[in-house]
């Protein structure tokens, strides 16, 4: 951490005063891949949007996707500057298996930085009787946007256990108001903490929020290798009175390799030297740290975000340099 912090202080000196890097090669406008309304992406990527246009004067804005497995894609064929995913979605579309795009390798796409972690939990009605995801077994279950992460893993997740619901697949948005109107039993979801759509329907309805089972969680954790334990604090939503488990895959802000590396480095520096801003867009910034460099293992990092790193003393590994 020492070695972090004075490399932070010493990279503060050589920029103090001076002008950004040579922008003759910038664009002028930026689009960042979001996900559905509702959803933490949408929040964090849009905020963090008209951050970077006023510290670095160019236009980016938040466009509102599918999610994770549509935003890879965009960025893959340019269509995007910057992407927000989750990296199983990003490591089936590195390999070629993109539900969106499969067999297309998306092999020009590199990491910036560390975003959180998103972790997979469900809200239902209180009246339901549901209070674990066995319980989702014969029920219609709303999961989010296809494409999105929780559209794409939380099917094979309750596959994996065994349950067979009917899929109901919506924004963040629509499918906390089908809750709400009786169209659908529960609404599993995966983004970071507190999901503004968990947050509203706490506040309006009698909901109850909740995880895995010991049972569940461990049969998950043996499924997916590319998601992690992690647990819920109580107190996350009004309705929740104790820690909950769960299961998170991390989130990482990325671009295509063709960013100008000049750019790429005062994005990455922006958002990573402005903890307390990121903050006041999302709660779930709180992660959004230097430190959480090293929980991405197979995506290549932009040259422009390598410099920064190696100029606070992180050292990135060989097979991590784009």
């Amino acid at each position: 951490m020492k070695k972090i912090a004075t490399g932070l202080a010493a990279a503060g000196l050589l920029v103090s005063g001076a002008a950004l890097a040579d922008r003759d090669d910038w664009p002028r406008d930026m689009t960042v891949g979001t996900a559905s309304q509702g959803g933490v992406y949408f929040v964090y990527g849009g905020g963090m949007a008209s951050f970077l246009t006023e510290e670095l004067g160019v236009n980016v804005s938040g466009e509102v996707t599918g999610g994770p497995v549509q935003n890879v894609t965009l960025v893959q064929t340019g269509e995007h500057d910057i992407g927000l995913v989750t990296l199983g979605p990003a490591f089936e579309a590195w390999t070629g298996q993109s539900e969106l795009a499969p067999g297309l390798e998306h092999k020009d796409i590199r990491a910036l930085f560390p975003m959180y972690e998103t972790p997979f939990h469900g809200i239902t009605l209180r009246s339901s009787g549901i209070t674990s995801v066995s319980d989702l077994d014969g029920r219609r279950v709303a999961v989010g946007p296809a494409g999105g992460t929780p559209g794409t893993y939380w099917p094979r997740i309750l596959n994996a256990l065994g349950i067979e619901a009917t899929i109901s697949y919506a924004g963040a948005a629509d499918s906390a108001g089908q809750l709400q109107d009786g169209l659908v039993d529960a609404f599993v979801f995966a983004a970071g903490l507190p999901t503004a759509a968990f947050s509203q329907l706490a506040a309006e309805a009698d909901v109850i929020t909740f995880g895995f089972t010991p049972e569940e969680h461990e049969q998950v954790l043996e499924a997916f290798p590319e998601v992690a334990a992690f647990t819920i604090p109580a107190g996350t939503y009004s309705v929740q009175e104790e820690d909950q488990a769960s299961v998170a895959m991390w989130n990482y802000a990325i671009a295509h390799q063709d960013m100008p590396e000049s750019l790429a480095y005062e994005i990455t520096k922006t958002v990573l030297e402005n903890n307390e801003r990121m903050m006041q867009i999302h709660a779930a910034a709180a992660a959004t740290v230097v430190e959480n460099w090293d929980n991405n293992s197979f995506l290549p990092f932009h040259p422009g975000a390598v410099r920064y790193y190696e100029e606070i003393g992180i050292e990135i590994p060989e097979d991590l340099r784009g």
